[in-house]
């Protein structure tokens, strides 16, 4: 590893996390990946450290972040699970501020509203079918986006995702704060961006979509 970054990633096991791994050995990062269960994660690479544990137990975060500079969370949780990420979130940050660690990227879906949108009518009723049909979710994903609101000191990202398909294909990734500027994209595609914006300063306490 010739990058002294070490990055915690949280849900590695996940549709994209185990591709944010496999990015960030590529680019050069040291890598500890949180997993419940160690059976589930598909990167067999041994430059992975990996700490087995649950992200609701606090111990294990602080066990997880203990000497990383940058902490990606791509937790998920099924649909029909009670919501814990704006807790979780805010577990990570907690032990981010004890640390010293800055550097926060997190991911969401294209659903959440924010003051400054300017979706179109399609990506209006969609959100507005997400709000109705999963009223406890997005209630929980917006108490998460006014958690890193309210740390200024923190250097944070968090992305707002279309829809995800499973796949490999590197195609130029559309960026927008105010609208989805597209409907879907690949979990290789997710892990790209991501990892390209550990330094990038562009959207720190930003909310981007991301789509091709």
């Amino acid at each position: 590893m010739d990058n002294p970054y070490k990055i915690a990633i949280i849900g590695g096991t996940g549709k994209v996390g185990r591709y944010i791994a496999s990015e960030a050995l590529k680019n050069g990062y040291q890598v500890r990946m949180l997993v419940r269960n160690p059976k589930k994660l598909k990167c067999s690479d041994d430059n992975i450290e990996v700490v087995t544990g649950d992200v609701e137990n606090i111990d294990t975060i602080v066990q997880l972040l203990e000497g990383c500079k940058v902490v990606i969370n791509c937790f998920g949780q099924p649909m029909r699970d009670t919501p814990m990420y704006s807790r979780v979130t805010r577990d990570i940050l907690k032990v981010m501020k004890e640390k010293g660690i800055r550097r926060y990227i997190g991911v969401t879906g294209a659903s959440l509203n924010i003051i400054g949108d300017k979706k179109s009518p399609l990506n209006k009723i969609g959100a507005k079918m997400f709000e109705v049909f999963f009223s406890k979710m997005m209630k929980d994903k917006k108490e998460e986006l006014d958690i890193l609101l309210e740390n200024k000191y923190l250097d944070w990202t968090l992305i707002r995702l279309p829809f995800v398909k499973e796949g490999v294909e590197i195609r130029v990734v559309k960026e927008s704060l105010t609208d989805m500027p597209g409907t879907m994209i690949s979990n290789k595609e997710i892990a790209s961006f991501i990892i390209s914006q550990i330094d990038n300063k562009e959207y720190i306490h930003k909310t981007p979509f991301i789509a091709i």
